[in-house]
């Protein structure tokens, strides 16, 4: 045995030799650094539901009456802050195994949570092997479902969320392209945007469930060049399953798991002086991506034991973000819907438990008109974000909030860019 270990060994060490110096060629390691400065200046009408002191804003807190029926959320608030800048360094000039070689390295000073705001957080970091036709990419990358060809250009750095999925998170990526045509495969796991449950947010709950979350994508591309044109189009879905707990509240070794298929549609179309962008999401238990939505017991099968078994929480969006492309002049507009479509199984009870994100929203709407001015590398942008929420005080039997109130903000945000 020990024998031929130590033969295989050696045939592992003689291929790695032979693939260096067959492929040995100079390799010209080139660096990129670029980025912007970027400071952000907002105000709100009232209270709302957003990370790092307000910046990333996702929707706006729910009505909260004191004694004398006054909204106690009905504040307003504002802040300055640059925790946005970031700095990006692009890595090309390698080859092995007959591939390309490049890679990317971003952050910015955003952190993680609000205790750590202004310190340096990874963003991107990824190696990516090319050949030609086909590209694998290992490393932490966007979410399958945030499309980096087809996303909104808000000035708000929440790109939409939580109508837009968003994250960032590792990943081994392949892409096998066909003409004009990209198959795309990812297998994900969860890092800084994870699952909701008992224990919080964390990307325990899918690596206990033993698999990554899979995705598969169809995406077309084609440019005309001479035209100044563009249209991009794809269709995609992915499955993850994760286990909310190991053991249960009684002791017990716990095995059940919460499944979810998530699908995306886009479409975005560049003319020479205007782009359109529409996109479509249906998705189950996508709390970890910034969408409303999770999942809750749906039954109890051994109440001493504390066995239950749970049902996802089933979401739709859907978004479009119009602008013009002058050189200096940018006018914009993102509009977009997201409604809390109910569980796919009954509540084990009314008081049983759901987990999520704004699992007490039953939709929300946003509309944000935007102005961008650019000279040279400043850039001067303000955007008008109008974004209304339906809050729930109670469920139905699908766990979907009803007996609903209203409570919106607006929110005025100036920003100024220096990119480098």
């Amino acid at each position: 045995m020990k024998r031929n270990l130590l033969v295989v060994t050696c045939l592992i060490f003689a291929f790695v030799i032979q693939a260096q110096t067959t492929e040995v060629k100079k390799n010209d390691i080139k660096l990129n650094f670029s980025g912007y400065l970027k400071n952000d200046y907002f105000w709100d009408t009232r209270q709302t539901v957003s990370a790092r002191e307000g910046h990333f804003l996702l929707f706006p807190a729910p009505v909260d009456n004191d004694p004398d029926g006054k909204d106690i959320n009905a504040t307003p608030n504002f802040n300055f802050l640059s925790i946005q800048s970031r700095v990006r360094v692009d890595i090309t000039g390698a080859r092995a195994l007959n591939a390309d070689i490049s890679g990317k390295l971003e952050a910015d000073f955003f952190g993680q949570l609000n205790p750590n705001i202004n310190l340096l957080r990874l963003r991107l970091a990824y190696i990516n092997m090319n050949w030609g036709k086909t590209e694998l990419r290992f490393g932490q990358d966007w979410i399958p479902m945030f499309i980096t060809d087809c996303f909104p250009g808000t000035v708000s750095f929440n790109t939409g969320a939580p109508i837009q999925p968003f994250g960032r998170n590792p990943q081994i990526k392949v892409t096998q392209k066909f003409g004009k045509f990209k198959l795309i495969g990812i297998l994900s796991s969860q890092r800084d945007y994870a699952s909701r449950g008992d224990a919080g947010a964390t990307g325990t709950y899918l690596r206990n469930s033993g698999a990554p979350e899979f995705t598969l994508q169809l995406h077309y591309k084609s440019v005309n060049k001479d035209a100044g044109t563009e249209f991009v189009t794809g269709i995609g879905a992915s499955y993850k399953t994760i286990k909310p707990q190991i053991e249960t509240g009684t002791g017990y070794k716990a095995d059940a798991t919460v499944g979810g298929m998530n699908g995306i549609a886009f479409l975005k179309y560049q003319a020479n002086k205007f782009t359109v962008k529409i996109e479509g999401i249906y998705g189950e238990n996508i709390a970890d991506v910034l969408s409303i939505g999770g999942f809750l017991v749906s039954d109890s099968t051994n109440m001493i034991k504390g066995f239950v078994e749970y049902s996802p929480i089933k979401t739709m969006s859907f978004w479009t973000d119009i602008h013009t492309n002058g050189k200096n002049w940018q006018f914009g507009v993102f509009a977009g819907y997201t409604q809390n479509m109910g569980a796919t199984k009954d509540m084990f009870s009314s008081k049983a438990p759901i987990y999520g994100f704004g699992t007490n929203i039953a939709d929300l709407y946003r509309v944000s008109p935007r102005v961008i001015y650019n000279i040279n590398k400043l850039r001067f942008a303000l955007e008008l974000e109008y974004t209304v929420a339906n809050y729930g005080s109670t469920y139905d039997a699908k766990g979907k909030p009803i007996t609903l109130t209203e409570a919106n903000n607006f929110r005025t945000l100036f920003a100024v860019y220096y990119f480098f």
